[in-house]
């Protein structure tokens, strides 16, 4: 068999196998969260997320809204040193991020088995 002929062969194998690899994880909603700070934050994501007082507060104010909020939650840094603390019947997480504006926040999130809350917003200033 000539060359050219074996890699046409291996080029329908090819289309073939990934028509079906495709087919088998198009349907599937699969995520890759090996590591601990994708895990916590995919949990607090996939909860009804409920908001305290205090955070409510911090919401009625101008320079942070929910959409900083949901960022911090899929981009965020899980900062464990200070976090997985057991309070209330959950376990608090202390969440760095940043605004749209490009300030930075801290988020304190209470995770319980069935939701999370959100405990408290602060806005970290930085002395110039």
């Amino acid at each position: 068999m000539k060359f050219y002929q074996r890699f046409a062969y291996y080029l329908i194998g090819l289309v073939i196998g990934c028509f079906f690899v495709a087919a088998v994880w198009s349907g599937k909603d699969t995520r890759c969260n090996y590591f601990p700070n994708a895990r916590v934050l995919n949990d607090l994501r996939n909860k009804p997320f409920l908001y305290d007082i205090e955070a409510s507060r911090r919401l009625s104010e101008d320079w942070v809204d929910t959409t900083d909020i949901k960022n911090v939650l899929t981009y965020g840094d899980v900062d464990f040193d200070k976090s997985n603390i057991k309070e209330e019947g959950g376990k608090l997480y202390i969440i760095y991020g940043k605004t749209s504006k490009n300030k930075d926040i801290t988020l304190e999130v209470i995770n319980y088995p069935e939701k999370a809350v959100l405990r408290n917003i602060i806005k970290n200033d930085k002395p110039n």
